[in-house]
């Protein structure tokens, strides 16, 4: 019996896409399948982009606001099978397609992709939020638990018996977590592995939980982050995996790793802002060296050091910023945060305008493409005519006549696509700029306030008061 999760998707499904179609998970794709769509990420999107643009008050593939979350968009859905069960790719392949349409129906968007890289088999399905008849799919309590009903039945359909020990506090050890005592490694470090792996390619907390969640892991996301690796039983907090893992320190390992530290000096005369810098790294480094910090390493395989301290770290890259873009006070830094708000904003709405273009040159291309299949028909339906009619209409109000046309629409196109690339990424190289330069206030008063050492050496004790409650007595 498989087992079941949702992850919503409210960006980057384009990434998601290509991650499951993986020709290296799917045997060169042969456990790929799609419907009502391509089993392909580009062509695959942009279909669903069409679909969710012509129901949902959002476009497909908009950027989040600075602050607050996207719409869903799609819904990522993971089956996975136990080695015990004996599934076969073939057999965890067609479970995956004879789910969907159970719980989904004939009009959902999706693609469905069975991995069989790992030692258990596990299929990723990626839905579209709303159906070709503008249904809205939503991925809550309710809905999960309908589908895990949906996909017990397919499963018992095909002859898979249900362990009714499967949940509940009885349930017996997996076959990942077996393997994983027998052999004597740990949990806590695949998770730490993967972790690090995924830190040089994501923008943001939410990308790095997300792209953990499309591997397979699952994540409780609350007070702290917790997170349960396929085949672990319980969950573990991340900051039980060190101090590099805490909720804040992956945040710092995320915005600064490609910001550097290096302490220039700055081209004007040493301003407040400055000052308070130099100083506060200097405490801080004293504080490393006599051990009164958490010690937090900046790279996590090296040794710990002043050097290799995140705190450190941290305060340097911001002076390193604060220098090299000569920002002379909080005043300063507060003007470039609203100009840098207002850019964005700019931006995103100039982002926005082009992908609307996009969308009704793609749609035109869509009819141009349908006009000309039905045209070279013998017989058409009273369905096919009517399409017929309508895409002729298009056709006629854009001032479209030929395959010329035809042609130069698609060329519009492609040029619109790289103009929407390259806006993106201004938009996200701006998004970071203003989280670095929100942060480097934040610090500034925490410094002015003289919290910022009192913090450190707070956090100090109590985690030295939590290792000594969790020291065994003898």
């Amino acid at each position: 019996m498989p087992y079941l999760k949702f992850i919503s998707v409210h960006s980057n499904v384009k990434k998601s896409l290509r991650y499951i179609l993986n020709p290296d998970k799917t045997e060169e794709l042969l456990y790929t399948a799609s419907i009502n769509c391509m089993t392909d990420a580009e062509a695959a999107y942009l279909q669903m982009q069409l679909v969710y643009d012509q129901f949902a008050r959002d476009h497909f593939n908009s950027n989040p606001p600075l602050e607050g979350k996207c719409p869903v968009k799609a819904i990522h859905i993971i089956q996975s099978f136990s080695p015990e069960d004996n599934v076969t790719p073939e057999l965890a392949h067609k479970i995956a397609k004879a789910f969907v349409k159970k719980n989904f129906g004939d009009d959902v968007q999706a693609v469905i992709a069975t991995h069989v890289d790992k030692s258990h088999l596990h299929s990723h399905i990626i839905i579209n939020a709303y159906s070709l008849s503008g249904k809205r799919y939503y991925a809550n309590r309710q809905t999960l638990r309908q589908a895990r009903q949906n996909s017990d039945g397919v499963c018992k359909a095909f002859g898979l018996e249900i362990n009714p020990n499967l949940t509940g506090k009885g349930r017996s050890i997996n076959y990942g977590e077996w393997l994983h005592r027998k052999n004597g490694s740990s949990w806590k470090q695949q998770i730490r592995d993967e972790i690090d792996r995924l830190i040089p390619n994501v923008t943001s907390l939410d990308e790095l939980l997300q792209s953990l969640e499309e591997r397979g892991y699952e994540v409780k996301r609350g007070k702290y982050i917790s997170i349960k690796a396929p085949g672990q039983g319980r969950f573990v907090r991340t900051k039980t995996l060190g101090e590099e893992y805490a909720e804040e320190s992956l945040k710092i390992r995320i915005l600064y790793r490609e910001v550097g530290a290096g302490t220039t000096p700055g081209q004007n005369k040493e301003s407040k802002l400055r000052s308070a810098y130099v100083a506060i790294i200097g405490d801080v480094r004293v504080l490393a060296v006599q051990r009164k910090k958490v010690p937090r390493k900046r790279i996590v395989t090296a040794e710990y050091s002043v050097e290799n301290d995140l705190d450190v770290y941290k305060l340097s890259a911001q002076l390193s910023v604060i220098n090299k873009e000569n920002i002379v006070s909080i005043g300063d830094l507060e003007g470039r945060i609203t100009k840098l708000r207002a850019d964005y904003e700019r931006q995103r709405q100039e982002v926005n305008s082009f992908i609307e273009e996009h969308n009704r040159l793609v749609s035109l291309w869509e009819q141009m493409k349908d006009y000309y299949s039905l045209s070279d028909k013998d017989e058409l339906s009273e369905v096919e005519k009517l399409k017929l009619s309508v895409c002729k209409r298009a056709m006629s109000d854009s001032g479209i006549c030929t395959q010329r046309d035809f042609d130069r629409l698609k060329e519009q196109v492609g040029i619109i696509d790289k103009k929407i690339a390259a806006l993106k990424d201004n938009l996200d190289n701006c998004k970071q700029q203003y989280d670095v330069y929100r942060d480097i206030r934040e610090t500034y008063y925490n410094i002015s306030k003289g919290d910022y050492i009192s913090n450190l050496v707070e956090e100090e004790r109590q985690r030295l008061e939590q290792v000594k409650k969790n020291k065994p007595r003898r």
